[in-house]
This record gives C-alpha cells, sequence and structure tokens, in this order.
C-alpha cells in the first residue's frame, strides 16, 4: 500500500523538524504523495524524490494548518488508495469522520504536546488538547518522537504508541576539516529558537556571570520582544555573542565542530532536533533537566535547572567527557536510516 503524508509544509525541506523528517523519509516505494502549501515554495515541482507533490494555496502552519490538514486528509481517503502518515494534530477533527468511510491505516505522529506550550491562549490549547485526544483515539498507530511523550500518551489514554525519534546524522553532511572556524577558540555553543520555554534567559544569565567563560548563542533574537530584551541586556558582555539565526548547513557545521561544549535549553516539545544533530559531534552536552532531554540522551548528559547549577558545572569543572557515549547513543538511534526503516516497518502489510 502507498502512503501520503499529511502535515508538513512540504519538500524539499525549508522549514523545520517534521519537514526535514520527511525529507529523509524519501526516495521511498512506500511514501508516494507529499501535500505541499504553494504559499511557501515560489517554484512548484510536480514531483520531487519519486514522490508526486500536491499544494494548497493555504499556509501549513498556524490555525490554517487546520484546513490545510482537513483538506489533505480528506483528499487522500477520496482521491487515493493510499494509507496515512500524519505528522501533528492539527488535522485530528476530520479523523472520526474518515473511520467512517474507510478502514484504511492511519497513524499519527503527535509532536510535541503542543497544548502545553506556554505560548497558546487558553483556547488554543483546549483545541490543541482536543485534537490530541481525536489523534490518539482514531489512528492505528501513534507515534511519539520521545520515551516522554509515549509514557503521557499511555497514562492519559491508555495507548501504547510507538517512539520513533528524529535522524541528526544529516549535520555531519559536509565534515571536512577546513570548514571549521578558522578562530578556533573554546566555546560553549548554544542554538535555538529564543523563546522562553528554551530557556534562553537562563543560560545567558549564567554566562553574564563566568566572564572567562565565551559562549555563542544562535538564534532569532529579533523575531520577539523576549528575544529583543535578552539582545539588549546581554549583548554589551564580551564573552556573550549573540548570532543571527544561521540556515545553512555548512555555516552551522562550522559552529558545532569548533565549541568545546553545547548547552542546550529546551525544556518541552519531546526530542528536539537540535540535541540530536549535537549528539552526533563528540562533545560534552549540558540540557535543562527535563524528561524528555534525559531520556533523548540516556542520561548520558550533565543537566541543570538553573543559572547557579549551570555556573556550579563550570566553575567546578564537573562537566563530565561524555561526548563518546552521546554519539554512540545518536549512531545507534538517531540516524535517518534507522528512523526511515521504523517509519516504513509501520505500514508494513
Amino acid at each position: 500500500m502507498k502512503v501520503s503524508i499529511i502535515g508538513t509544509v512540504g519538500v524539499p525541506a525549508c522549514y523545520g523538524g517534521f519537514e526535514s523528517l520527511v525529507e529523509n523519509l524519501l526516495p521511498s516505494e512506500k511514501f508516494q504523495l507529499v501535500y505541499c502549501s504553494a504559499k511557501a515554495y515560489d517554484k512548484q515541482v510536480e514531483s520531487y524524490q519519486g514522490a508526486t507533490l500536491k499544494y494548497w494555496n493555504i499556509g501549513a502552519n498556524g490555525i490554517s494548518s487546520i484546513p490545510y490538514d482537513i483538506l489533505s486528509i480528506f483528499h487522500t481517503v477520496f482521491k487515493t488508495k493510499n494509507d496515512l502518515l500524519i505528522l501533528g494534530v492539527s488535522g485530528a477533527l476530520a479523523l472520526p469522520f474518515v473511520r467512517l468511510f474507510t478502514k484504511r491505516k492511519v497513524i499519527t505522529n503527535i509532536d510535541g504536546l503542543e497544548w502545553k506550550r506556554d505560548k497558546w491562549n487558553w483556547a488554543a490549547k483546549a483545541f490543541l488538547k482536543l485534537s490530541e485526544r481525536l489523534a490518539v483515539r482514531f489512528s492505528d498507530t501513534v507515534v511519539a518522537d520521545n520515551a516522554g511523550i509515549a509514557e503521557y500518551v499511555e497514562a492519559e489514554y491508555g495507548v501504547k504508541s510507538t517512539v520513533i525519534a528524529y535522524g541528526g546524522d544529516h549535520a555531519l553532511g559536509c565534515s571536512k576539516e577546513e570548514l571549521k572556524e578558522e578562530n578556533n577558540n573554546s566555546y560553549a555553543l548554544a542554538l535555538c529558537r529564543i523563546e522562553p520555554e528554551n530557556n534562553c534567559h537562563v543560560i545567558l544569565d549564567a554566562f553574564s556571570k563566568m566572564p572567562n567563560k565565551k559562549i555563542k548563542f544562535i538564534g532569532n533574537w529579533d523575531n520577539s520582544e523576549y528575544g529583543l530584551n535578552l539582545k539588549r541586556e546581554y549583548s554589551n558582555f564580551n564573552n556573550i555573542e549573540l548570532i543571527d539565526p544561521i540556515y545553512n548547513i555548512e555555516e552551522l557545521y562550522k559552529y558545532r565542530s569548533s565549541a568545546s561544549v553545547y548547552i542546550h535549553g529546551h525544556s518541552a516539545g519531546g526530542t528536539n532536533p537540535s540535541l540530536v544533530e549535537m549528539m552526533f559531534f563528540n562533545l560534552p552536552i549540558v540540557c535543562f533537566d527535563c524528561v524528555y532531554n534525559r531520556a533523548t540522551t540516556e542520561e548520558q548528559a550533565d543537566f541543570f535547572s538553573s543559572s547557579k547549577q549551570l555556573v556550579e558545572l563550570f566553575e567546578k569543572k564537573e562537566i563530565r567527557e561524555c561526548g563518546e557515549a552521546l554519539m554512540e547513543i545518536a549512531h545507534r538511534r538517531y540516524t535517518w536510516k534507522v528512523v526511515k526503516n521504523q517509519y516504513e516497518v509501520l505500514f508494513d502489510d
């Protein structure tokens, strides 16, 4: 049986984690149709890596993701014979109706418990929670990207999930010594969207108290009041370098391969792609202490829950040499070859 992939901006990947996932599921004998947002592509090709692309003139993110995903679901059900791989829960309102018309396999990756995130108001949280409930109830298989999310799904709904994370080995795709930074100074690296749940303020506060420790922090500082406030407060510290977003994989490789330690502040959302990617670089990693980061790193990283703890790890030189252990985990669990096989097996008849 062929499979439609629903719920992403599309391919070629130009946005986030789900788009990178789809990019690396292709080419495939199973995954034959991918829905794309025409708004994201100036040039709309008919096929990519062996998959047919179907475009909707609707945005794939935010509130417009609801009609975008529902339209994609109904198109697959009524216009194709494909099974469904749904990434995210925005279109889950359609699933009870889908079950009235077809017994085709529906597999949903419920993403990272979006309804818990502070950025949503109460109405959005209520809708996302309902969507999650419908996705779990009406899917044949629920995919969780982290053991912590799988535990939540079983406790909340009595349903066992299949845990499939993200690949990260593409971050090494250009592994060349000449791409390393010319000034290979010892520095910590942080990389994320600049949001409170990623604890950017905690990390920067810690390094403001350690003038002898340098950090390079890459993120979208100008996209929110939170980011702008942090930029104003910390950009004058000599040991803190705030860098605008970098999307080029070779440019990112320069920073990643030359760092001495990676600081990961994410506290929500399951398995985070940037953490998985950094685990391939044989570096010590210090993570914000939450169930998702502990599961991703198999508790082999170091952990902090406050700026004081982060300072203590550096000042007391208590950061473990955990790079090799994390790299072994990455090669065992987080290559795209492994991830692709795990998804394909779900659709085996």
